[in-house]
């Protein structure tokens, strides 16, 4: 099988699930069933691209004819390298493991079957972005995940908070899908071409034209404006906690390697034109330094686990992210795409493994959750091996790509220009909050048996995200009929992430990513920080949660909780001043506008009545008198539409 029929099949089969699955609705067991052997499918063809993945200096791309608007070539084409096939086959196997947990988690829901048909759909898209070699195809795939992450996070749509939580991401990544766009164009309409290849060579200048620098500088970072709303950097990044709202499953395929992690993609795919962009750079490097900062703290002071989870995604993909704003030319953005592959892999394990705690406990809250990895040894192991890699921790997957993205940001920082200082400062910063965080997590899941805090209900209630939907009321809301432990297909995915979370890092013996060799110094510093924020937690372990040592009163809680009030921001600067323009535009329309349609008509028929009056002969003197009144009423009416 060549390449290039990886690529097709790996967009073209979750098309079909997504398609078959709707259609098998009235059956939703069955519908499952056939989403997650698709998606089991889609994991071989993605295993077989790793292992004919083109050479390097050799990517591939889909034969097509060139259409043309205009003057506007659109070749639409799809390619594939060896880095594209490694993050396709960890998205495909993300979505797999999903889809199987999936049949265990909604097992009761009745809308089962559109959850799996829109999963597929959502897979679908991310494939599309990651083999496109044509802008026009990568805007496709960027939308219909945006669309497809609305459906995902409103799905138990009979709760008001999951619907505002839909409304908000769909809002908020749309308007910074105004960025994307305008860039998008922007280059292809420089470039003459919608081509990948043909838009590099243009705006590198290997085209032979010699672009603007701040013409490409704008246009890149209208595009990385597009990236931050839709990976959740700032100032957009409140709408992915609020994403919880949403079934596990669900957080766990945006989280873990589809919609945040896409922008990482794009920015990948246009990294030379990227390179040469200094104000885009600038912007990328000081919106992610700020992000991975805030978020690590946010996560420490969560009351939810799940939401910590959500608020270290955000932090996460601002590394990502990071390794692209400050890489040299030499190094290229594989650091950045390595994190995003390992992060699949650790980011999916911890929220399946919180889905199945919730189950046990009945909730996401702590208090709830304390002490519940005991439900079962694989849980337990599942989320220390998930943390560690989160944290950093030397040579497993997650320690090993961040080692990478920090030697990265020290070249960029020594080099000439760029945000590498700023950047690797915040990235060390993080790694001490992030291993406090993570080091809390563990703590507080891993509380003896005699410490244990959970529910004494046996049904799950979903993912609750604050203390009030503790409410009777709405766990027989959300009740699941569980028995609190997965099926044997569920466990076994598990174990399988959780064995990739520990030797994942071999991929780098595949070539598959361009990686230069990573620091023993670096590490060593790292290992430090890691010691230090795991340690300062870890002395805090007497206050039953060791969050309550740094997050004392309840109105600090409360803030950590509402991510520092930027939800009451958007609101009170954002959308109140929309409302209230809307408001007056639709009293000018109705009193003003309106007005003068209302007199003309009036005054129609007046006349009207007026010609009646006089066909059947009514007294001269009171037709006169009635014509006049009528010439006035439309002489008034005409100087006021004059005006």
């Amino acid at each position: 099988m060549s390449a290039l029929w990886v690529s097709s099949l790996l967009v073209l089969i979750p098309v079909l699930a997504a398609l078959l699955t709707l259609g098998l609705r009235r059956t939703p067991h069955l519908a499952a069933r056939v989403a997650s052997g698709a998606a089991i499918v889609s994991v071989v063809v993605g295993i077989i691209g790793m292992a004919v993945a083109p050479t390097r200096n050799q990517r591939t791309a889909q034969p097509s004819d060139t259409f043309h608007v205009g003057d506007l070539e659109m070749p639409l084409a799809l390619g594939s390298g060896p880095t594209t096939a490694a993050v396709a086959a960890i998205v495909a196997l993300v979505a797999a493991v999903v889809l199987v947990f999936t049949q265990w988690y909604l097992d009761d829901d009745d809308r089962l079957a559109q959850f799996a048909a829109t999963v597929s759909l959502f897979t679908a898209a991310m494939m599309l972005v990651v083999h496109a070699r044509d802008l026009v195809l990568t805007l496709i795939g960027w939308e219909v995940m945006g669309w497809c992450s609305y459906l995902l996070i409103g799905h138990w749509s009979r709760k008001e908070s999951a619907r505002r939580a839909a409304y908000k991401s769909f809002i908020v990544t749309r308007v910074a899908d105004i960025g994307f766009v305008l860039g998008i164009v922007g280059l292809s309409a420089g470039a003459g071409s919608t081509g990948l290849d043909a838009v590099v060579s243009h705006w590198t200048g290997e085209g032979g034209a010699v672009p603007e620098p701040w013409t490409r500088s704008v246009l890149l970072a209208l595009v990385v404006i597009g990236v931050l709303g839709k990976s959740a950097q700032f100032p957009f990044q409140d709408w992915l906690p609020d994403a919880m709202e949403g079934p596990t499953p669900a957080s766990a395929l945006i989280h873990a390697a589809t919609m945040v992690a896409a922008g990482t993609v794009v920015l990948a795919q246009l990294f030379p034109v990227l390179v040469l962009a200094d104000g885009a750079r600038w912007l990328l490097g000081i919106a992610v330094a700020m992000t991975m900062v805030g978020a690590a703290a946010l996560a420490l002071g969560q009351s939810d686990l799940k939401r910590l989870l959500a608020w270290s995604t955000v932090s996460q993909v601002a590394i990502m992210l990071s390794a692209l704003a400050t890489a040299t030319e030499a190094i290229g953005p594989d650091p950045g795409l390595f994190h995003l592959w390992s992060h699949a892999i650790f980011k999916s394990l911890l929220f399946l493994t919180i889905g199945w705690l919730s189950v046990v406990a009945g909730s996401t809250l702590a208090m709830a959750l304390r002490g519940s990895g005991h439900v079962h040894q694989l849980a337990l192991v599942a989320w220390l091996f998930g943390l560690l890699a989160l944290a950093g921790a030397p040579f497993v997957v997650g320690g090993l790509s961040k080692e990478h993205v920090i030697v990265t940001a020290y070249e960029g920082a020594i080099g000439s220009g760029g945000p590498g200082v700023v950047v690797l400062a915040a990235l060390l910063v993080t790694v001490v909050l992030t291993a406090a965080y993570a080091t809390r997590a563990y703590l507080v899941v891993a509380a003896p048996d005699g410490e244990r805090s959970v529910s004494t209900r046996s049904h799950a209630v979903g993912d609750e995200t604050a203390a009030h939907e503790l409410d009777e009321t709405a766990v027989l809301e959300e009740q699941h009929d569980h028995s609190g432990m997965p099926s044997a297909p569920v466990l076994a995915s598990l174990a399988l992430l959780t064995v990739l979370t520990v030797v994942g890092g071999l991929v780098m013996l595949t070539g598959l990513f361009n990686l230069h060799r990573a620091s023993m110094w670096w590490m060593l510093l790292t290992a430090l920080l890691i010691g230090i924020g795991a340690g300062v937690v870890w002395l805090a372990r007497g206050y039953g949660d060791p969050r309550n040592a740094f997050v004392r009163t309840v109105r600090q809680r409360t803030l950590a909780d509402n991510g520092f009030g930027f939800d009451t921001a958007y609101r009170r600067l954002v959308a109140g001043p929309v409302l209230w323009l809307a408001r007056i535009v639709e009293f000018l329309d109705r009193e003003v506008v309106d007005g003068y349609v209302r007199g003309a008509a009036a005054s129609a028929g007046i006349a009207g009545w007026l010609t009646d009056r006089g066909h059947r002969r009514e007294a001269p003197s009171a037709g006169v008198g009635l014509v006049a009144l009528g010439l006035i009423v439309a002489a008034g009416t005409a100087v006021l539409t004059w005006r």
